[in-house]
């Protein structure tokens, strides 16, 4: 079992930067890698970025290239979602996820447990 406590988010306005913590617990194979994923009302659930934990190998969707930036604590129990340059279409619920892959994805099968969200707002 893995549980993950998502934190941070918040309201900004375009070109400006906010972060997002995801606090995981549980047993470490089933959180071999983790990612962010965001989804806005009527869309499908979108990867942002992933991180194996082991390597600390990341992948980003080319939308968020440059500006967002997934990090792990040394533990391996905190990832982080630095993002700057935020743009209106950033503007999402973003969602922490959890899965036993060996390499970072941004696949939503790849991830077996997430956490309940945090709400992303991005003002023009």
């Amino acid at each position: 079992q893995v549980r993950l406590v998502e934190s941070g988010g918040g309201s900004v306005q375009a070109g400006g930067s906010l972060s997002v913590s995801c606090a995981a617990s549980g047993v470490r194979y089933w959180r071999n890698c983790m990612g962010w994923f965001r989804q806005t009302p009527g869309k499908e659930r979108e990867g942002v970025a992933g991180i194996d934990i082991g390597r600390s190998s990341t992948l980003y969707a080319d939308s968020v290239k440059g500006r967002f930036t997934i990090s792990q604590d040394s533990a391996g129990d905190t990832v982080f979602l630095q993002m700057n340059s935020l743009k209106p279409e950033d503007a999402a619920m973003y969602y922490c996820a959890a899965g036993p892959c060996t390499t970072a994805h941004l696949g939503r099968p790849a991830y077996f447990y997430w956490g309940q969200g945090t709400q992303v707002t991005v003002s023009s």
